[in-house]
């Protein structure tokens, strides 16, 4: 007994110097930026900014990102993000970084106790416990230093992945821990939680029927029975998730046959990084496989089928049952995002939760393997220590790379050459920098390995307007409307440098198109505001103005917006119409677009048509004469208008725009039965 209390007190003080070491590890990462999604479902996002909104973040899944095919339902995570907002004052990355890694050692603490148990079950009690409790916490450390597990810690939104792991295990150790409450399914709760976080929490019946066959050692029928609350309950938690997913939520896989035949080769990718993580990247650039005969296609299937064989081998030992558990784990729980078709055929992210399964497995393997050899324990102790110590350089040099955008970016183009989009982001930090040259060779790098991607072409556009190259840049925008005619961000960035080139008239239509596509786009909405304001247009102003506080109550811009709405002089509209012969077709239409913003529609299709007596065909003259129509909410006259103009000039992407405003609005005028 009185060997036991030093054991134990070295344990102890063992496990505050791992936590330590982790605190150390990510000492740098608190001032990392935000990146890639995190802009559309936080820094851009208005819901974040109002902790009144957190009721409907359980009710509208719209409310996690402005972006329309990302809008999953997570809002425990959106929750999250709203604290961190209010707490922080703003969008200060430091606060939402302590609140992630709070997380993470809550996450810490409860994988020591699940490694724990599993070892103590794995071998029967065994008299020596400590040398259990150091092998459980030699894996602890090594998962929590581990630089694969940094690309979840980094990157913000992803807290959704670290919840769904904090769920999974935490509802395994609250079943092994408090049996007598297993009766009133409390251990469920968290496991809820998880789904309401991330789907990939869903794989928790499947562990907890493994736990109950293996270290339970409950026959194989009763195992399954204790099992099926948690798979009720994961089932129904699940479904309903999938029913309050927007109904512009995609998963983004361009084949679905070929995500799903390539994820054996991730896997494969995946188990080879836990050994050798020296090609860790924010965004792959592995291909989608096609073929199934493909060497890797093959090489992968035969590594999950090893992988599976091995690990039922192992669960027919009850001492090597840990390996068994801990390889099932990984396959199990890589289940989701394997089988669900994702934008991204592999993200080093969804690692985290496989890897808690593979750590145990591979320490407690190696824990094995040296039993049986005259190893001395303080050499194994000083390697035990040079593992973490060199995982944790590895976490902290993962760190630096996840600080800003540029060193990120500058890291994908490395790992990921051939990833069209990492090369594209890099060039926006060039950008940004006013490197404009150097920007655009990124980006026609960039256009050559993802021709018809919008973003691209829209920041072709901005970098050769910035470049001082207008021929160059409109061409780009269009292109980028043409790949996505109802993208608001294409429209917004369009008009933009419509308003920049002294042709604010032409960006207000293409910021009410971007309104319209998405009213949650909220930087369309303050340039639309202000383009009302440098035109005079006080009730146009006035009226947005209140739109977008009744949508986002605590929006400061809106309400400033509004205040001056009462003080813009009267807009000084143009002499009347000067009759023919001394006006040009172009006069006419400079009166008709003036009209048009002083809300004068009919006067302002008074003038296009005279400028059509003067220019028979002239398309500017018809779009403008449909514009009115549409603000009249005459769809039918509208359509009629857009119509003559795209036959006059078939490539008039305003003309496409206003006319697909009005069949869209004709056909909600339709399914509700009014003519």
């Amino acid at each position: 007994m009185s060997s036991t209390k030093p054991r134990n007190q070295a344990i102890r003080y063992a496990f505050f110097a791992m936590i330590a070491l982790v605190f150390l590890a990510y000492g740098n990462h608190f001032q990392n930026s935000f990146h890639f999604d995190d802009f559309h479902t936080i820094s851009e996002n208005p819901y974040v900014r109002d902790l009144r909104n957190i009721p409907r973040f359980f009710t509208d899944s719209t409310t996690f990102s402005t972006l329309p095919a990302n809008r999953s339902y997570r809002p425990l995570v959106t929750t999250s993000l709203a604290i961190d907002y209010h707490l922080s004052h703003g969008l200060n990355p430091l606060w939402f970084h302590i609140s992630t890694f709070f997380w993470f050692l809550v996450l810490i603490c409860l994988i020591f106790f699940l490694y724990r148990r599993i070892l103590e079950h794995a071998t029967g009690g065994e008299t020596d416990t400590s040398r259990l409790m150091w092998v459980a916490l030699f894996a602890t450390a090594l998962y929590g230093l581990h630089p694969v597990i940094a690309e979840t810690v980094n990157y913000i939104i992803q807290r959704a992945e670290l919840y769904a792991t904090v769920a999974v295990v935490a509802g395994l150790v609250v079943y092994i821990e408090a049996p007598f409450l297993r009766r009133f399914g409390l251990y469920l709760i968290p496991v809820v939680a998880g789904i309401l976080s991330k789907p990939t929490a869903t794989a928790f019946p499947a562990l907890l029927f493994g736990w109950i066959l293996l270290f339970e050692e409950q026959p194989l029928k009763n195992s399954f029975l204790r099992s099926v609350p948690a798979l009720i309950v994961t089932g129904v938690t699940a479904w309903f998730v999938m029913v309050m997913n927007g109904p512009t939520y995609v998963t983004g896989a361009s084949s679905v046959f070929g995500y799903r035949i390539t994820q054996p080769a991730v896997l494969l990718g995946y188990f080879r990084k836990f050994f050798i993580p020296t090609d860790l990247t924010a965004d792959t650039d592995r291909p989608v496989l096609t073929n199934i005969l493909h060497p890797d296609v093959i090489c992968g299937f035969f590594f999950v089928l090893a992988a599976a064989g091995f690990a039922y081998w192992c669960t027919r030992q009850r001492q090597l049952r840990p390996i068994g558990y801990g390889i099932g784990w990984f396959l199990i729980t890589s289940i989701p995002t394997s089988w669900i078709p994702l934008a991204e055929v592999e993200n080093d992210h969804r690692m985290f939760l496989p890897f808690v399964g593979l750590t145990i497995s591979v320490c407690w393997g190696a824990a094995l393997w040296l039993q049986h050899r005259s190893v001395s324990p303080k050499l194994v102790a000083a390697f035990c220590v040079l593992i973490l110590f060199i995982c944790a350089i590895g976490t902290r040099s993962r760190n630096r790379v996840w600080n800003t955008e540029e060193s990120l970016w500058y890291d994908v183009t490395l790992k990921s050459p051939n990833n069209g989009r990492g090369l594209m982001n890099y060039g926006l930090t060039l950008m940004a920098k006013g490197q404009y040259t150097a920007a655009l060779d990124y980006f026609r790098r960039g256009e050559t390995l993802l021709p018809n991607y919008y973003p691209l072409q829209i920041n072709l556009a901005i970098a050769n307007g910035a470049s001082g190259n207008p021929a160059e840049a409109q061409p780009h925008f269009l292109r980028a409307i043409q790949l996505a005619p109802t993208d608001a961000s294409a429209q917004f960035y369009f008009a933009r440098w419509l308003t920049s080139v002294n042709r604010g008239i032409e960006a207000i239509q293409h910021l009410r198109l971007a309104v319209q596509f998405n009213p949650d786009y909220v930087a369309a909405r303050y340039l639309l505001m202000e383009s009302y304001a440098a035109q005079g247009n006080a009730k146009d102003l006035k009226q947005l103005a209140q739109e977008t506080m009744a949508r986002f109550p605590g929006d400061s811009t809106a309400a400033s917006w509004l205040a001056r709405a009462s003080t813009l002089p009267a807009p000084a509209l143009a002499a009347a119409v000067p009759p023919a012969p001394h006006a040009t077709a172009d006069d006419y239409i400079t009166q008709s677009l003036v009209m048009y913003r002083a809300g004068k529609f009919n006067e302002c299709i008074t003038a296009a048509r005279e400028a059509l007596k003067l220019k028979p065909d002239y398309a500017e003259a018809w779009n403008n004469i449909g514009a009115a129509y549409n603000a009249m909410g005459q769809w039918d006259q509208g359509m009629a208008a857009e119509f003559q103009a795209l036959r006059l000039k078939p490539d008039f992407q305003l003309a496409k725009n206003n006319l697909a405003l009005a069949q869209s609005e004709k056909q909600k005028l339709n399914a509700a039965g009014i003519k």
